[in-house]
């Protein structure tokens, strides 16, 4: 069956920015993304972000994080083999992820009030936005949980953080119905792909969403 060939395919993703999953995930979207333009140029995607706090208890200061997860997995030998499959799939997916940089486990309530300002302030602004804070702290190894470190970020993407505080509570959301974890990517509101899947799962639910609308 046909791809329409002026079909929009809206894309729900719902993340938090302490998962290195939902950086690997993104970035394997971005790819399918591009795939899908080469094959149909015609079929426009819309994303929508959905903010979800994993760890929502976490404080406003955050935890050391080297302890978080110690206790969380089990040990050190258990982080460290979490560490290496993360760091694997990261570097398939063109990215490197430096732990042993992170010392704050952090909280990521401001972080998402920023986004959430962003998406309806500065629609275009958002997206690179996102990845500079999955960059902060997955590459630099900064507390995006800090305000002067979203400040910051914030300024250099043309985003006011003080006015983002006026927003008294960012829109988190619950995962939907069944699903357990982040990333998860929802199609037309319709098929749902959870975790990081290579680009060629994503690329196939684009095309299949695509087709149900032929």
């Amino acid at each position: 069956m046909p791809v329409a060939p002026s079909a929009s395919v809206q894309i729900d993703v719902y993340f938090d920015l302490i998962c290195p999953w939902c950086w690997i995930g993104k970035t394997h979207l971005n790819t399918a993304r591009q795939r899908l333009a080469e094959r149909q140029p015609g079929v426009q995607v819309q994303l929508r972000w959905h903010s979800v706090q994993l760890i929502p208890q976490t404080p406003p200061q955050g935890w050391p994080y080297q302890a978080f997860y110690e206790h969380r997995l089990g040990g050190p030998e258990a982080v460290r083999a979490r560490r290496a499959q993360v760091q694997a799939a990261a570097a398939r997916a063109g990215l490197t992820i430096h732990h042993e940089r992170i010392a704050v486990f952090p909280n990521t309530w401001r972080a998402h009030r920023l986004l959430a300002f962003a998406a309806q302030q500065h629609p275009k602004q958002h997206e690179s936005l996102l990845n500079a804070l999955f960059e902060a702290f997955f590459v630099q190894g900064l507390d995006i949980g800090d305000d002067q470190v979203l400040a910051s970020l914030a300024q250099a993407h043309g985003v006011d953080s003080a006015e983002a505080e006026a927003l008294d509570a960012p829109p988190i959301w619950t995962l939907p119905g069944g699903a357990s974890g982040v990333p998860l990517f929802v199609f037309n509101q319709r098929e749902a792909v959870s975790g990081a899947q290579p680009p060629e799962a994503l690329l196939s639910a684009l095309l299949a969403a695509g087709q149900s609308l032929a």
